[in-house]
């Protein structure tokens, strides 16, 4: 049983553990308030467990990155970036700024010649990071439920360990597209903007995206 560790213990750390343990992964839950994942250790069963974010970068033999944008570079270097060298680290989060939204379009702290994903392989380049899972809403994470299989968008310096990211996608029920090399996160990332637009004005948030092939 492959070991999961989630650096984070926020909505999608907690819903993205609960999926993996339903897909027979073994995960650990990282945070810096155990009083925070009470309950979700309670309903997780003898394969879910919960420690510190070091904790679960040494872990996991893979690794999610399940934080605010804000704060991920903090969380890896209390993980520990040694616990997590060589290691696939899937990147969830979103450059998301504390400010308002715009006529309902959020607002980054990056630019769009820069991702966050970018700066985070800069600052630790001997991490294997994939970014996946920051365009849909947690609920539709895992399993999601649409008249046909949604695309989940990914990128990465790293094929074995956008491989890995892919097996995990494809257990969760997703249609996966790479789109190359961490430079390609400027327009992934950009995809959250996209997503929360029809929420922020009409209060829609039951859709994820499709790419259509011909």
């Amino acid at each position: 049983m492959k070991k999961i560790g989630i650096i984070g213990s926020g909505q999608v750390a907690q819903v993205l553990g609960h999926g993996f343990i339903k897909h027979n992964y073994e995960v650990m839950l990282g945070t810096r308030d155990e009083n925070k994942l009470k309950t979700w250790r309670e309903t997780a069963g003898q394969n879910g467990h919960i420690g510190s974010f070091e904790d679960a970068a040494k872990f996991g033999e893979i690794v999610l990155l399940a934080v605010k944008g804000k704060v991920a570079a903090e969380a890896l270097e209390m993980a520990g970036p040694q616990n997590m060298q060589k290691k696939t680290v899937i990147d969830t989060t979103n450059p998301i700024a504390d400010a308002p939204p715009e006529n309902g379009v959020l607002k980054f702290f990056t630019n769009l010649d820069e991702s966050l994903m970018e700066r985070l392989q800069t600052q630790f380049p001997e991490i294997h990071f994939v970014k996946a899972f920051n365009s849909v809403g947690s609920g539709f994470m895992v399993d999601p439920t649409f008249s046909e299989k949604p695309t989940m968008f990914i990128c990465g310096n790293n094929m074995a360990a956008k491989k890995e990211a892919t097996n995990i996608l494809d257990d969760f029920g997703w249609e996966v597209a790479d789109m190359g090399k961490d430079t390609s996160a400027r327009a992934i990332e950009p995809l959250c903007m996209l997503w929360c637009i029809p929420g922020m004005l009409n209060g829609q948030w039951t859709h994820a995206f499709k790419l259509m092939k011909k």
